[in-house]
């Protein structure tokens, strides 16, 4: 009687248990060379050139840009299209990364030989120390000794995996050298996600002329046209530039009873909830939303009003 083939969920098992303990092997053997490989290329004055041929190219395409995007300027180049021109592409400033499982790749013969023939810097990332690549690399860098988790042994499944999380140690090595921070991530990311999270509250404030701000002696006839006139809902009330009050429709409602014979200063909540210019804009939304409010003043260092930042321009930057 013939046995049933295995679910998928436990192939899937299988799989991940194959690649995850690759993993673990290469992070045990993780020699010196990783740290000498990080010098090289924290020297580097051009740029870190990533190479290899069939899937070990898309895993360099995934290196280069991943390292592009945390601070090191580098670049994939395909070992075909430079064999017929694109060889000009790497330069004696730059380091060329090249993946090869095997060692053998015949694609990457003439990127090895263009490296050696103008003292460029060759990293080599494959299974093989000893095979062609291994042997003409100035650094090796080891993939572990660990099968393929297809079901023949043969597709390029653990050792891309591998590959693609040693390209990912690199990259994160390099921007921790650099001391690459969240603020340098966005200057590469400002679009998407992953700049609306990293936007700051002084790139989306509004400001000037945009400000709802009355004085402690305004009437209250002066703040109410001021606050229907600029839209926020809220009104700063300010003196010699430094925010001493806020004024919201909650604070109207709680005092209806002689209103209008008031002054801005007397109904005023003082010492208002307030933010910075340089606080993260989901940070911002964070203090609007425990607080249930709506709008924040945005004040420097000694309290002088510079913005203010509402819940719908963090809608609009793509936060809320």
């Amino acid at each position: 009687m013939m046995s049933l083939p295995p679910k998928p969920a436990e192939i899937a098992r299988e799989v991940l248990t194959i690649e995850g303990e690759a993993l673990l092997a290469m992070r045990e053997a993780l020699s010196e060379s990783f740290d000498r490989v990080i010098e090289l290329l924290l020297d580097v004055r051009g740029r870190v050139i990533v190479s290899g041929m069939g899937k070990s190219g898309h895993i360099a395409h995934k290196i280069a840009a991943t390292m592009a995007s945390t601070g090191t300027p580098a670049q994939m180049v395909h070992p075909g299209e430079a064999s017929h021109g694109d060889l000009g592409m790497i330069t004696a400033q730059d380091a060329v990364i090249l993946i090869s499982n095997s060692g053998e790749t015949r694609e990457l013969a003439d990127m090895i030989a263009h490296t050696r023939r103008f003292s460029i810097p060759l990293i080599a990332i494959t299974k093989k120390a000893e095979s062609t690549l291994g042997q003409q690399a100035d650094h090796v860098l080891e993939l572990p000794d660990a099968p393929e988790a297809c079901g023949i042994g043969m597709a390029p499944t653990t050792s891309t995996t591998c590959t693609l999380a040693l390209g990912d140690a690199l990259a994160v090595a390099l921007m921790t050298q650099r001391g690459f921070e969240r603020e340098n991530f966005l200057d590469f990311h400002p679009g998407g996600t992953l700049g609306a999270q990293l936007l700051k509250v002084g790139s989306v404030m509004h400001k000037g002329d945009a400000l709802p701000i009355v004085h402690e002696h305004s009437s209250m006839g002066e703040t109410l046209i001021e606050m229907t006139a600029k839209g926020f809902g809220v009104a700063a009330v300010v003196e010699r530039g430094i925010l001493t009050g806020v004024i919201t429709d909650g604070d109207l409602r709680r005092n209806l009873d002689g209103l209008m014979e008031r002054k801005a200063g007397e109904i005023a909540t003082r010492h208002p909830r307030s933010t910075r210019p340089d606080i993260l804009l989901t940070e911002a939304l964070g203090v609007m939303n425990a607080n249930k409010i709506s709008a924040l003043f945005v004040v420097d260092a000694e309290g002088r009003l510079q913005g203010l930042v509402h819940i719908h321009d963090a809608l609009r930057a793509g936060v809320a």
